[in-house]
C-alpha cells in the first residue's frame, strides 16, 4: 500500500512539474502571472520612476474625513528632521513658537502622558514623532481604488 502511494505521489509531481515548465514558456517573465504596484514587471527590470507627487501650495487646513483623524499637513515636509535630537514640526508648531510663526498650535493632549495623563511641560515622547500620525496631502492618485466616504457630520 505504501509503495501504491509513493507511485502515485511521484507520478502527481511529475505532472505538476510539467505543468510548471509549460507556464514558463508561455510566461517567460517568470512571475507567474502576478501583478503588483510595480505593474507586471519582473524585479531585475529596472522602470522608470514614478513622476513625485505635488503638495498644494499655501492650501490652508484640509477638512477632515473621519472623528479623530489626525490634521493634514497643509505643506511639504522634504527636508524636515524629526529624530531623537531634532524635531523640525515644533519649530513652528511649539506653544512657544506658534503665534510668532503664524503655524497652529500642536494639541494640549501632545503635552499629556499616556498612561497617566499628568500634564508634561514638553512634548510627550509618544507624540514627538509628528509623522506617524501627520502626513502631508499630496495631489496623488490612490494606490489602490476604495469608495471611502467621508462621515455625513463632517459634509
Amino acid at each position: 500500500m505504501k509503495r501504491l502511494v509513493l507511485a502515485v505521489m511521484a507520478v502527481g509531481m511529475m505532472v505538476a512539474g510539467a505543468v510548471q515548465s509549460a507556464e514558463a514558456l508561455n510566461n517567460p517573465g517568470g512571475i507567474g502571472g502576478l501583478e503588483s504596484l510595480r505593474g507586471g514587471i519582473e524585479l531585475e527590470t529596472t522602470r522608470a520612476a514614478d513622476p513625485m507627487k505635488r503638495y498644494p501650495r499655501d492650501q490652508g487646513t484640509i477638512d477632515s474625513d473621519y472623528v479623530y483623524q489626525p490634521p493634514l499637513i497643509p505643506h511639504t515636509i522634504r527636508n524636515y528632521e524629526v529624530s531623537l535630537n531634532a524635531n523640525k514640526c515644533l519649530a513652528c508648531h511649539s506653544w512657544k513658537n506658534a503665534n510668532e510663526m503664524g503655524a497652529t498650535k500642536i494639541s494640549v493632549t501632545h503635552y499629556q502622558s499616556p498612561r497617566k495623563g499628568q500634564v508634561l511641560s514638553d512634548v510627550s515622547p509618544s507624540r514627538y514623532f509628528c509623522l506617524q500620525c501627520h502626513v502631508p496631502q499630496a495631489d496623488a492618485k490612490p494606490l489602490v481604488e476604495n469608495n471611502f466616504q467621508r462621515v455625513d457630520a463632517l459634509r
